[in-house]
Order: structure tokens, then C-alpha cells, then sequence
């Protein structure tokens, strides 16, 4: 039980009721190591065009991905929030620090909306706050008020958003990314027709951020828009305090037991709603209920919960990307809303990983984004900044070519979607090359890894400066630049040799025979190279010159579940693996195995040892044990994927925030000084936003489907298991292993019931 409140169902939907008085629980208060401590408790919902941050506090705040990386009003100062004013003299209202006295309000996290509901006096709010299932980038407001007093009411109702945008780029300095560098914004009053008014704002791109040709950067200035819906009659105020203040007011004269609904939409002004308030209210209920999947497991019901709570704030996190096209799927978090950059590029290919079987149109959106970040010669950059630009610098990783290959592996095997592979798609503007088909692109990201990141004295996959771990060039203890120029990863090795055969076996499904022999005489090569890694306890993580093997003596899991996946280990050595695995990397850690076994002597970037990189617990290595665990110790994987909920956080640390709705991309371990939380330094931080990294949902929803054996074989078919339950609009499994599958094309199920293949729906 989290001491901020519980679990519900509202509109046959999972939902948090926060309850708690932040005030009083001395556990609320928490250090965000860069910035101040705070009682602040939030999460961010979205659709696929605008995101909000929702919080404890009764407020919320808009975020815009679609040209930039910018909120359109940030959190501090908080807005968003409903002001009740009474003829007997009462002011109170829908924010914390309006509150009225008595009992905390009841505040509401939903999986697209947030819910303040308050009384005093007689006169009960419930104030709801919705991204509408349109995807349009406003948000959509319903407040109801009632009059529970024995005698008429009068009172006044004021909707108020105060306006602080921010633009932030991992290519700013940090005091360009405060609050008080924001763009100017100007806004007029303007009558709309059946007596309806309408306030709009214009920011006024960069003109804060003298630096440098802003306005390109920013990307076009956004009409901001504070609207009422229905004919409810309101009277527009402003107020140009410390940040102009949008208000519309509402004279109300409530009988005894009288109800009154008012309706707001608040956000970009680039689309007026064509159906009524409250039927966009329930279709987009509606509408989520049908799209959002289901999910059953006798020995984990927690996934019944978690399974469709996982999977709203995933797709919530997707974003239209109007520079580039398609959508993007930023890991965000610390990275996104404070740093302000898409990053790296593995992120979002991994994220849409279960989307195949969820959203399978959107995993394709998402695939066909990232491949566009990409040099026409296959490379991939490291990031795009917060202006949609390639980022190069730091970090040049060796394994993000193998994350797309592997999606669109994925997506075909599932949906049978070759056409789609053979659709023109256009590079980004920076490198000013010609379109080339998505399959082009495909082979030209295999060819670099092939060839421009090549292989070493060893056999193994070129480290360059970062493979998975961005900190394994620093742990070699071997000069940057020689490490860069000859170390080796085995783990990006034994990450190939299961990639590179599920990618061939597209190939051949799309003719290319070529290029399909090409991956799988390389993946042989790299499966060979790691099967010679076993130490007898583990396999071995890299090579560095002049020091050779690393990880002899301590065990670094990102390599370990690889050696299992790409049949590197032979079933005696997997079996024993996964059992030191479990005795030495998971014992007393509550939240899953921790990345490396004996904890490190110092830290790094990421904090101290039992942070980050040095042994802190993480979303996405941790879904690849669980799959290697599925197929030799499923009691294991059951186990471990439990560690990885959110009810599994909660019941360990009830006083910590985050891990109750959502969490960052790693978790610190029992040993930190800080267990429960996550990695950072004054510098440079996740504990500064350390919820909504897409990680904490993607991996898993993706894990849970690895659980009932949903994967990808080297021949292009689809395999499926059973053993506990699954339903999307497009895919079904049952505990019993039958099901069902909604294809574009051709595939081929191999299930424990047989194997079927054809196109359309699929049933075994």
C-alpha cells in the first residue's frame, strides 16, 4: 500500500486515487539532486500530440514534442486549476494551495486524464482534465459543480492557466533552460460566435534565447488558446503578472441539489473540436477502453492492472513528429523534459518493440522516424537535440543499427507487412540526401554494422565509444582513445548473433537472399567468438588492449541473457547461468538483478555504487533476462518480471513516489544510499524527473509477452506460447496457448496447437 493513496477502476479502466496530505507525510518531501527538495508528486499523460503533467499539487502543465522539445507551460508555477469564489466570502479551488479546509482532496491519476474533487460549504468540484482520444494538442476540461446545501447558492467559477513556456536542448547551457528563459507571449481576447470566447496567446519564438538563430531552432510559434465549450456563458480576464495569466469566469446561481457542468479546452489552437464536449469525453473513454489491451495471469495478477496501465502511458508518450513526419517515441523523462533531447536512438526502437502486437500501425510510425535520423551511409546519430537537429558528439554507440533491424524483424513476422518496407522515406534535412525505400534503409544501417563498425582481433563487435553502457570505455581502466580505436563488446556480439538471423530471415521473405546470407554468416562468426567467452561461471563483457578480457572476475549481466538468446550457451551452461544470476545479481534486491556483481569500488557518472551504471537495477536489461530465463527456469522469469512492477516497488518502498505510477530507465539497488531511487550527481541526474522514462513501460509490457512466448524465429514465422493471457485489438493469446491475429500480409503462427499461416485473421 503506497503511503500516497491506492489503486482504483474508473471507466472499467485502472486508476491511482492520491489521497494523502503531502503536508503532513514527512516521507512526501524528496531531493531531486538538481534542484531544491520538493513534495511535488507527478506523472505525464498524453495522446499523440501533446502531453500533461499531472500532480499532486492540483495543477497541470502541457508539453509539445511535435516541432520542438517545449512545454508550452511549464510546471513551475503551477496552472491548469479551477478558483471557486462565493457570495458569503469563500475563495478556494481545485490546486493544493487553494485547497479548502478538511480532508485532502481526492486526486485522481487516470491513464489520459487527472481528476481533482473537493468540497466546502456546501458547493462540491470535481474538476477533470483530458487528452482527448482525437490526438489533437489541446487539453479538453469538464468541471462539474454541485450544490449539497439546503439553501440556493451563488458563485463565480474562474478557469485559470498561467503561461511560462520553455524551450529546452541538450544544446543549451543550463540557465537557458530555466524557467526565466522563456519565449515572450502576447494574447487577445477575440468573440467567437453563440456567445462563446476565446483567448489566444502567441509565443514569440527564442526571443529569450538571444543565442544563436532561435526562431529556425524553435521551430513555428503556436497560437496558444483557452476556450469554453457549450453555452456556458463566461467573461474573459487577465492578468500580466510575473507570467501572463489566461482566466475565464463563470457566474453561477445554484439551487439546492442544482448541478452545473462547464466545459474548457485548453492548449494549441490548430483544430476546433467538430462533436460536443461531452462526446468527446465519452468517445475518447470509450475509445481507450477498446484500444488499451488485456491482460491474466494466475500467478501474477498484478499484470491485470498493469498490463493496460503500462501501455497508455507508453503510447502517451508518442508524439507526431511534424519536422520529420511519423512519430517518435522519446524515452523523455530526465532526458526529455529537463535535458531536453531524444536520446538515444535504440530508445525509441525498443519502445515500440510491444507496440507490434498493441498498436502495430504506431510501431511502424515510430520505426520509420528513427530510420530517418540516419546518414545515408547507415550510421545512426547518438540523439536528436531539442530543435529535431542529429547530436554526434560523446557518444557514438556500436549497437544501434541491430535495435532497428530487430523492430522491423518484429513488425513483419507479426503483421506479414512487407509493402510497407518498400515505401519511400526521406532522411532528415541535415544530411540532404535523397529518399530511399524503408528496406534501403534497413540494408544501408546492416552494411555499417557489417562493415563500418566491423569486428576486432577477437572476433567481436568494435566497441567505438559506447556500446549499451555508456561508461564501459571509462570501466576498461584503458586510454579513451585506444579503447575507442581497438576494444571490443561481447555484448553487442551476442546481441547480433540473435538479431542478425531474425533480420535475414526478412530479407529472404523480401527476395534479398543476398544480404540474408550476409547476416547469418556474420551472426554465425559473432555466436562462435561468444561462445568462446564462458568463464565457467559467466561469459566475459569486453576486450580492452593491453588488459584483455573484462568481467572475469565480476559478472556484468548485459551480456549474459544475449549468450543464452543467440545459442552461445548450450543448455547445461544457460541452467547454471541463470541460477548464479540468480544467486549472486538478484538475492535481497526487491526490484530485480542488479547490472554487475561485486558492486564496483567507485561510481560513475551515474552516482555511487548501486546507481545507474555501476550496479543499479535496469528496465531494459532485465527484459532480456527474463526472456533467456523463459525458456530454461520460467519460475525464474515469472519471479523476475514481478521484481520489475509497479506493485513490486510500492510494496518495498511505499514511501517513495516513484515506481507508484511510473519510473526512470534504472532503479539504485539495496547497497545505494538512496535504494528505491534512481541514479544521478549534481551534474547530471534522473532523480531530477524520474518518472515517464518509456523504459519503465515498454519493457514491461514486452517482457510479459516474451513470459507467454511471443517472439520472432529466424525464419521469418511468428512463434506464440500460452501459460497466462494477453488481448489487443490486433492480437490475442489465451492461457491455453489458442488464439488469434489480425495480419496485413502473409505469416506464418507456430504454436503449440500447430501451425497456421495465410493473412487476415488468424486463428489457432
Amino acid at each position: 500500500m503506497s503511503r500516497y493513496g491506492a489503486w482504483t477502476t474508473r471507466f472499467g479502466l485502472p486508476a491511482f486515487e492520491y489521497a494523502a496530505d503531502q503536508d503532513a507525510v514527512e516521507a512526501a518531501e524528496w531531493d531531486p539532486i538538481v534542484g531544491p527538495p520538493t513534495n511535488k508528486h507527478w506523472v505525464m499523460l498524453g495522446n499523440e500530440a501533446i502531453q500533461m503533467h499531472a500532480a499532486n499539487d492540483g495543477t497541470v502543465a502541457l508539453w509539445d514534442e511535435r516541432h520542438g522539445q517545449r512545454w508550452l507551460t511549464a510546471p513551475e508555477p503551477g496552472t491548469g486549476v479551477s478558483l471557486i469564489e462565493t457570495a458569503a466570502g469563500d475563495s478556494w479551488g481545485s490546486a493544493w494551495r487553494h485547497r479548502p479546509p478538511g480532508d485532502p482532496p481526492a486526486r485522481t491519476f487516470g491513464p489520459t486524464w487527472f481528476e481533482v474533487t473537493s468540497a466546502h460549504n456546501g458547493i462540491s468540484l470535481s474538476r477533470l482534465v483530458l487528452c482527448p482520444e482525437t490526438n489533437e494538442p489541446w487539453l479538453l476540461v469538464r468541471v462539474v459543480l454541485r450544490n449539497d446545501a439546503s439553501v440556493q447558492q451563488a458563485l463565480k467559477h474562474i478557469e485559470r492557466w498561467t503561461l511560462a513556456p520553455r524551450f529546452v536542448s541538450l544544446t543549451l547551457q543550463p540557465d537557458q533552460r530555466a524557467p526565466d528563459a522563456r519565449a515572450a507571449i502576447s494574447y487577445r481576447v477575440e468573440p467567437r460566435p453563440r456567445g462563446l470566447v476565446a483567448i489566444e496567446g502567441r509565443t514569440a519564438a527564442g526571443d529569450a534565447l538571444a543565442a544563436g538563430p532561435m526562431p529556425q531552432v524553435f521551430g513555428p510559434a503556436i497560437d496558444l488558446l483557452l476556450e469554453a465549450l457549450g453555452d456556458t456563458e463566461v467573461t474573459p480576464r487577465s492578468d500580466r503578472a510575473a507570467h501572463p495569466t489566461l482566466e475565464l469566469e463563470t457566474e453561477l446561481v445554484l439551487d439546492p441539489g442544482q448541478e452545473r457542468v462547464l466545459w474548457f479546452r485548453f492548449g494549441a489552437n490548430e483544430s476546433a473540436p467538430d462533436s460536443p464536449p461531452d462526446s468527446i469525453l465519452q468517445s475518447s473513454l470509450d475509445s481507450l477502453a477498446k484500444r488499451l489491451p488485456k491482460a491474466s495471469a494466475v500467478e501474477a495478477e498484478e499484470a491485470a492492472m498493469e498490463v493496460p496501465w503500462h501501455a497508455a502511458l507508453l503510447t502517451g508518450g508518442a508524439s507526431r513528429d511534424e519536422f520529420l513526419g511519423d512519430h517518435t517515441l522519446n524515452q523523455a523523462s530526465a532526458y526529455s523534459f529537463s535535458m531536453g533531447f531524444n536520446g538515444a536512438a535504440r530508445d525509441p526502437l525498443q519502445h515500440a518493440l510491444p507496440l507490434v502486437y498493441i498498436d502495430p500501425n504506431l510501431a511502424l510510425s515510430v520505426l520509420r522516424n528513427t530510420c530517418s535520423w540516419s546518414q545515408p551511409n547507415g550510421d545512426l546519430p547518438y540523439a536528436l537535440d531539442g530543435a529535431k537537429r542529429p547530436w554526434t558528439q560523446v557518444f557514438q554507440p556500436s549497437d544501434q543499427n541491430l535495435w532497428a533491424l530487430w523492430l522491423a524483424a518484429e513488425y513483419a513476422a507479426a503483421t506479414g507487412d512487407l509493402e510497407s518496407l518498400a515505401q519511400p522515406l526521406a532522411y532528415h534535412p541535415h544530411w540532404n540526401a535523397e529518399p530511399a525505400s524503408l528496406m534501403q534503409h534497413l540494408q544501408r544501417q546492416f552494411e555499417f554494422f557489417a562493415n563500418g563498425v566491423g569486428r576486432g582481433e577477437h572476433g567481436h563487435v568494435m566497441m567505438r565509444n559506447a556500446d549499451w553502457n555508456d561508461t564501459a570505455i571509462e570501466l576498461s581502466g584503458v586510454d579513451r582513445a585506444v579503447m575507442i580505436e581497438h576494444g571490443e563488446s561481447v555484448l553487442n556480439s551476442a546481441f547480433a548473433g540473435w538479431v542478425l538471423p531474425v533480420y535475414a530471415g526478412l530479407c529472404d521473405r523480401l527476395g534479398d537472399t543476398a544480404t540474408g546470407e550476409q547476416a547469418r554468416s556474420l551472426a554465425g562468426d559473432l555466436v562462435d567468438a561468444v561462445a568462446g567467452e564462458w568463464n565457467g561461471r559467466w561469459f566475459r563483457r569486453a576486450y580492452a588492449p593491453g588488459k584483455g578480457a573484462l568481467g572475469d572476475d565480476d559478472c556484468w549481466l548485459e551480456v549474459q541473457p544475449w549468450a543464452i538468446l543467440c545459442g552461445a550457451a548450450d543448455e547445461q551452461q544457460s541452467i547454471a547461468l541463470l541460477q548464479t544470476i540468480d544467486e549472486i545479481l538478484r538475492t535481497d534486491s526487491p526490484l530485480g538483478a542488479r547490472l554487475r556483481w561485486p558492486l564496483p569500488e567507485r561510481g560513475d557518472m551515474t552516482g555511487q555504487p548501486g546507481q545507474g551504471l555501476s550496479s543499479g537495477i535496469w528496465f531494459s536489461i532485465n527484459m532480456t533476462l527474463i526472456w533467456a530465463a523463459a525458456r530454461y527456469l520460467p519460475r525464474l522469469a515469472l519471479d523476475e518480471w514481478r521484481r520489475m512492477t509497479l506493485s513490486a516497488h510500492t510494496a518495498a518502498y511505499p514511501d517513495i513516489w516513484e515506481g507508484t505510477l511510473s519510473g526512470p530507465d534504472a532503479y539504485n539497488s539495496p547497497e545505494s544510499s538512496r535504494p528505491g531511487r534512481t541514479w544521478g550527481t549534481r551534474l547530471l541526474a534522473m532523480q531530477q524527473f524520474p518518472v515517464n522514462n518509456l523504459h519503465s513501460h515498454s519493457q514491461p509490457l514486452l517482457s510479459y509477452l516474451r513470459l507467454l512466448g511471443v517472439e520472432p524465429d529466424a525464419g521469418g514465422a511468428l512463434r506464440v506460447g500460452g501459460g497466462a493471457s494477453f488481448e489487443s485489438p490486433s492480437f490475442r493469446i489465451d492461457e491455453d496457448g489458442h488464439g488469434a491475429l489480425e495480419t496485413k500480409g502473409n505469416v506464418e503462427i507456430i504454436s503449440q496447437h500447430g501451425v497456421v499461416a495465410g493473412r487476415g485473421k488468424l486463428e489457432w
